[in-house]
């Protein structure tokens, strides 16, 4: 009987219908051996190996399976040295926030209606803390910062088997740039003081009331409608783009020696592994192929790049009734780009003025629009002081951002602590125990911040995306409506939207969807031979673009593959998923166009890149498990209205990608 660790080696680490040689196999299990790994896990180390040198998974030999041995081994050196610098260290870590001694470790206000599990009860009886003021920042324009709740339970999270971080006043390289585009922009000075009124006008694409759906109500008629749909809407681009006749289209399922153009879905001949060469199969519409699926040969293309989900146009025949053998695969019609008339563009460039009485001394060149984008989680796993949060916030005042664009999660149902229940709200905060919730959770912890900010720049434009992984939003499924802003404190200015939405600044059409789209894109695609685009950030981000979805992959992610959460390390649980409501994706599409700047926080390395005229802005998360994270800075200068640029009908093209210089930054 075969071994099933080797052939979950095989079937993670090999290429298609290929076993790997036995030395590698016996090189990967000592890798498992040395570092107490299972196959999943060492797999998603091969998976970060590959993306920080920046390779495409090439094949599995002696030579990269040392050199990936002797990266984790250099990892965990580096890990162990910092864990001993940090025993050493006698400073206290300001306002950490687990409580002492909860009773039976059960729910502090009652708001999480007794969900914790026995697990982690048991994991939390051996924490204990104190409570320690927090100062106000030096340096900064935001004043009274919240005293903190208190210490951090160093015995608690090791007891988790989290290994504590280190002081966040501590982190290397804060603020460090560790990537620009467009760096051929200046970085302007910040304006000396704010600006009388709002330089940006604020337009939604989106329908957002459509989001506010009854969630967990889906039907499965409803559902297979919605990808059908979808797949005959591509059919009709397809033929009006390639200029191609009805009859050119056929059934990919219908044995023929006629060549004829198929599109379906890309999907996978069974629910369990990645998808492969092997089990590749194309889902075709009821219309055109009576909903069958067909196997699919791709032994003809040099090259190929597939996911679950996918809607492809395949040029091809089925001679044999029993698969479909691709000679093409067609290039999908893109949306147009997005464009203004030049009355709009000209005026959108006389509001960066900020108003008659600002202080701008250059008739020609209205300062830049500065635009600050972060991602949740805004704290680390061993406590709930939000300080990646105060100090992004502090940035934004000191700078007088124009916005700040901020999405979820905020109270992130995956942290430990949230999990457990377990915490304190800030001594000033003023609540009745009995009736609090996690709506004063997000009050007292996260609204203070925010409003400062509105205090400091009275005209800054603050928007919220909520994250399906957000404890205080009741609708907890893809694509979801905003959470209420009722119990929250926050200042009316602040806006909370939709996730996915599609909005404009000015004249900057601007998509943002907090789902993680692009790491689950990046785990689940299948590529082969030679691809046009090798660098695999900017391939799965086109794969958004092309698709014209803010999350084209189906089905998604197999929970238990995705990263690991807090919360998973307490009771085992893995982190929810993306949630899909099937029935309603069609509200997580792009709207009309392209948009000019397209914001999809990530698990994976965060940057910035242009990909067929759209900026694509991964900013990071601001605060990772153990250690401080990124986020993006969008300095947008005014566009040049020249007659000459203006396309047929008297439209100019935004060009944000040539204007905007991008900064992502260490916080």
């Amino acid at each position: 009987m075969a071994d099933p660790v080797v052939a979950e080696l095989n079937e993670r680490f090999g290429a298609a219908n290929t076993e790997l040689p036995p030395d590698v196999i016996y090189e990967l299990q000592s890798i498992m051996r040395l570092h107490e790994l299972d196959v999943q896990d060492m797999f998603f180390k091969w998976e970060s190996y590959c993306i920080k040198m920046d390779m495409d998974q090439p094949k599995m030999s002696m030579s990269t399976v040392r050199k990936f041995k002797q990266d984790l081994q250099d990892t965990l050196e580096r890990a162990n040295r910092a864990q001993a610098l940090e025993q050493v260290k006698t400073e206290k870590r300001p306002g950490g926030t687990p409580r002492p001694g909860a009773r039976n470790n059960s729910d502090v206000f009652g708001m999480l209606d007794g969900l914790t599990t026995p697990a982690a009860r048991r994991a939390a009886k051996l924490g204990s803390a104190r409570k320690t003021p927090m100062g106000t920042p030096i340096g900064s324009r935001l004043k009274n910062e919240p005293v903190s709740s208190p210490m951090k339970l160093e015995a608690q999270l090791d007891a988790m088997g989290v290994i504590p971080p280190s002081s966040f006043k501590d982190r290397p390289n804060a603020g460090e740039v560790i990537e620009i585009l467009n760096e051929n922009l200046p970085a302007p000075e910040p304006p000396i003081a704010p600006f009388g009124e709002s330089r940006i006008k604020l337009t939604a694409a989106s329908d957002q009331k459509k989001l506010g759906y009854k969630p967990l109500a889906m039907k499965l008629s409803e559902a297979s409608e919605i990808l059908d749909d979808r797949i005959d809407d591509f059919t009709s681009w397809v033929l009006e783009h390639h200029k191609l006749e009805k009859s050119a289209f056929g059934s990919a399922a219908m044995q023929s020696t006629t060549e004829i153009v198929a599109v379906g879905r890309v999907a996978s001949d069974t629910s369990e592994g990645k998808l492969n060469a092997a089990s590749l199969v194309l889902e075709t519409s009821r219309k055109l192929g009576g909903g069958f699926r067909v196997p699919l040969n791709v032994s003809k293309l040099k090259g190929y790049q597939f996911f679950p989900g996918q809607i492809v146009a395949l040029r091809g025949t089925n001679t044999t009734g029993r698969e479909f053998t691709v000679n093409e695969v067609l290039r999908m019609p893109l949306l147009g780009n997005a464009a203004s008339t030049p009355e709009t563009m000209a005026a959108h460039r006389e509001r960066l003025r900020g108003g008659p009485d600002a202080m701008d001394t250059d008739d020609e060149n209205p300062m830049p629009l500065n635009v600050i984008f972060a991602s949740g989680p805004y704290t680390a796993d061993d406590n709930l002081d939000f300080e990646p949060l105060h100090i992004l916030i502090n940035e934004a005042a000191d700078t007088y951002a124009d916005a700040v664009i901020l999405t979820g999660p905020f109270i992130d149902a995956e942290h430990p602590l949230i999990a457990l229940g377990d915490f304190d709200l800030p001594e000033e905060a003023v609540y009745d125990p009995d009736a609090a919730t996690m709506s004063t959770v997000f009050k007292y912890l996260i609204s203070p911040a925010l409003n400062r900010l509105v205090s400091a720049n009275p005209h800054v434009t603050i928007l919220l995306v909520p994250s399906v992984r957000d404890v205080i939003d009741r609708h907890v499924s893809w694509p979801q409506d905003a959470f209420p802003r009722k119990e929250l404190g926050l200042h009316k200015s602040i806006k909370i939207i939709g996730n996915p939405m599609t909005l404009s600044l000015n004249e900057t059409v601007v998509g943002i969807s907090s789902q993680d789209a692009l790491w689950e894109l990046k785990h689940e695609e299948l590529i082969g031979g030679m691809v046009e685009d090798t660098n695999g950030l900017s391939r799965v981000a086109r794969y958004l673009i092309e698709q014209r979805h803010y999350f084209p992959l189906f089905p998604p992610t197999d929970r238990t593959k995705l990263p690991k959460t807090g919360r998973r390390v307490i009771d085992g649980q893995a982190a929810p998923g993306a949630m899909l409501d099937i029935s309603y994706l069609k509200l997580g599409e792009m709207v009309n166009v392209r948009p000019d700047v397209l914001i999809v926080p990530s698990a994976l390395p965060p940057f910035a890149k242009v990909i067929e005229s759209v900026l694509v802005i991964n900013p990071g998360y601001l605060s990772q498990r153990k250690r401080a994270g990124t986020y993006a800075r969008m300095t947008l200068y005014p566009p040049k209205l020249l007659e000459a640029d203006a396309a047929p009908g008297g439209m100019l093209a935004h060009r944000i990608f040539e204007r905007a210089r991008v900064e992502v930054t260490r916080i």
